[in-house]
């Protein structure tokens, strides 16, 4: 509710907040941020705090200069080479992080899955082979349309190590923007599941898929999950399961070393008529 405008007296909520809740001490102490400092610093030379920020992560190649400044266009970190993936996994499994758990999934019928840096270091490398075994290469773009399960990440992170760009689909988009959405990343190749849990009732992300793919016949390939083993139309020689698509490859797979400004992702504005 709002006090009713009198004139040009502006709008004043009637419901306004103004406590304070500082965080506990140990959440502080274990916090990588632990002063409000850090914003004077960004504000005193952002190039030089962003280099600071940069060299936490590991780069194949350090970067020649940090920022290129034409209005509108901005390069960060020009000559520089790294790899997402990469410093995701990679650098954690050398050390402490390789047993911690790196994701904790529940998924809506209740089931559960923990996945350690190690395990999850070792799924990406395997998918990320897989997808090279069948031809992927750097410079290809991959849409993923799946529920949230495990998987998702795993595909996210394979692409990226192997410098080949994803476009991610909201799994509850319908077969229209499916479809658009695969003509504007001009992949060949889709990763999908079976179905996907959403609210008490299942999306049928297979069939969707299926539907958007009548006006899509530059797409070769289709990598199926089984999420919730509901049957699907399985068209042979494009569609693949999961399990068979990663079968007898080994889990190694080197990270693609990718210029700073390579593209890692198409990533869409909220709305319908969003475009990358």
């Amino acid at each position: 509710m709002a006090k009713a405008a009198k004139g040009d007296e502006p709008i004043q909520a009637l419901l306004k907040e103004d406590r304070k809740f500082p965080p506990p001490k140990d959440f502080v102490k274990r916090a990588l941020v632990k002063s409000e400092s850090v914003y004077r610093e960004a504000a005193r030379n952002p190039v030089r705090f962003w280099e600071q920020r940069a060299k936490e992560l590991t780069w194949f190649k350090p970067w020649t200069k940090a920022l290129e400044w034409k209005p509108p266009y901005a390069k960060w970190f020009l000559g520089g080479k790294l790899n997402v993936a990469y410093n995701c996994l990679d650098r954690h499994v050398q050390g402490p992080h390789r047993t911690k758990a790196a994701l904790i999934w529940e998924g809506e019928p209740g089931d559960t899955r923990t996945l350690t840096y190690w395990d999850l270091y070792r799924e990406v490398q395997r998918f990320a082979a897989a997808l090279k075994r069948h031809g992927v290469r750097k410079g290809d773009r991959i849409t993923i349309y799946m529920p949230m399960v495990p998987e998702v990440a795993i595909a996210m992170l394979a692409c990226a190590r192997i410098g080949a760009a994803h476009s991610v689909i909201f799994g509850g988009f319908s077969p229209e923007s499916v479809r658009d959405r695969i003509h504007d990343a001009d992949s060949a190749l889709v990763i999908t599941a079976d179905g996907g849990y959403r609210r008490g009732s299942t999306v049928p992300l297979k069939k969707n898929t299926d539907e958007a793919l009548k006006e899509c016949p530059g797409v070769t390939t289709v990598i199926v999950l089984k999420r919730t083993g509901e049957p699907v139309n399985m068209q042979h020689g494009r569609d693949i399961w999961w399990d068979e698509f990663v079968k007898g490859v080994e889990p190694k797979c080197p990270a693609e070393p990718m210029d700073s400004e390579d593209l890692l992702y198409l990533l869409y504005t909220s709305g319908s008529t969003g475009k990358p």
